[in-house]
């Protein structure tokens, strides 16, 4: 592993820790009754999230510039893995083995992703064509998956998760070509100023979309919606990197094997945390003060005729 991989693998890091932090925030704030737009921007929590969202996206910027988008973007799965015990910190509890064996098939099968991801040069990016038309099919998904959730009771929080990660997902593919254009690194050469600027308008779009979107989810708890934004996350911007920007897996065929291997070992890590987010497993049920068998027997009533 290069310098440059590295560093870019240090960098999703720190930026996992910051978006972990942000979603325990976001998750308090649903709990609270974040209510709309205007009652959060009065909230002194919503700005520390949003400050933490901020950080952690710098970093994942600046990660993407040193690693492909195959590398960085799995890595944000260990948000969720953050998230637990910051979350049970706040719940007073402790994080259940369920929750720990879900992390250890996460991490695991991070580690596999990341062992056959292939290198790919940092300025590949999106072209002007390719980034409008990922722009305008986001949009129409985001909006049949936000209308389907808001018409069903049980599925809107994953609904709004799914459109979360799939926007965060956009949005970094069009970061990372909004900044190969600024350092000139395009493979086509650099985009007009104009170009540019449009293409950093859509990138801020879609990052506060996914951020309110991720604020809706929240509302139905902390970790089946975070474990489906680090789902469907990584899968958009593996679907672009692929398809459009020339990014592979290291070994050819049994690579591609390897890597869908691992992802499915990530996959059952999220879903044992998504599990064990519903009924934490060391939460002993509370004991009742007075039970009905201790109370004294009724005095018998003895009613006088005349």
């Amino acid at each position: 592993m290069n310098a440059s991989a590295l560093l870019a693998i240090l960098l999703s890091l720190a930026s996992a820790a910051g978006y972990a932090l942000a979603a325990v925030g976001q998750s308090r704030l649903a709990a609270q009754g974040g209510g709309g737009i205007g009652r959060l921007l009065a909230r002194p929590l919503w700005w520390w999230a949003v400050g933490l969202n901020a950080a952690g996206a710098l970093m994942h910027v600046a990660a993407l510039h040193y690693g492909p988008l195959t590398l960085v973007q799995p890595l944000g799965a260990l948000t969720l893995v953050a998230a637990l015990p910051l979350s049970a910190y706040y719940e007073r509890r402790r994080v259940g083995r369920r929750e720990w064996r879900g992390a250890a098939w996460t991490l695991l099968g991070l580690t596999g992703l990341i062992a056959v991801t292939g290198p790919a040069s940092p300025g590949d990016a999106l072209s002007l064509r390719e980034a409008l038309a990922i722009a305008a099919a986001t949009a129409l998904l985001l909006a049949f998956l936000v209308r389907a959730g808001a018409h069903s009771a049980r599925g809107t929080g994953l609904g709004h998760a799914t459109a979360s990660g799939i926007a965060s997902g956009v949005a970094s593919a069009l970061t990372q070509t909004v900044t190969a254009s600024l350092a000139r690194e395009l493979p086509g050469g650099p985009l007009a100023w104009w170009q540019t600027a449009l293409l950093a308008a859509l990138m801020a779009t879609f990052a506060v979309g996914g951020l309110l979107l991720s604020q809706a989810a929240f509302r139905g708890g902390l970790a089946a919606p975070l474990a489906v934004v680090n789902l469907a996350n990584p899968a958009a911007a593996a679907v672009i990197g692929v398809a459009l920007l020339g990014e592979t897996f290291h070994g050819g065929p049994l690579g591609w094997l390897a890597g869908a291997a691992s992802a499915g070992v990530a996959a059952r890590g999220v879903l044992m945390l998504t599990g064990a987010g519903h009924a934490p497993a060391d939460v002993a049920p509370v004991e009742p003060a007075v039970r009905i068998a201790d109370l004294p027997a009724p005095e018998p009533v003895v009613r006088i005729t005349a």
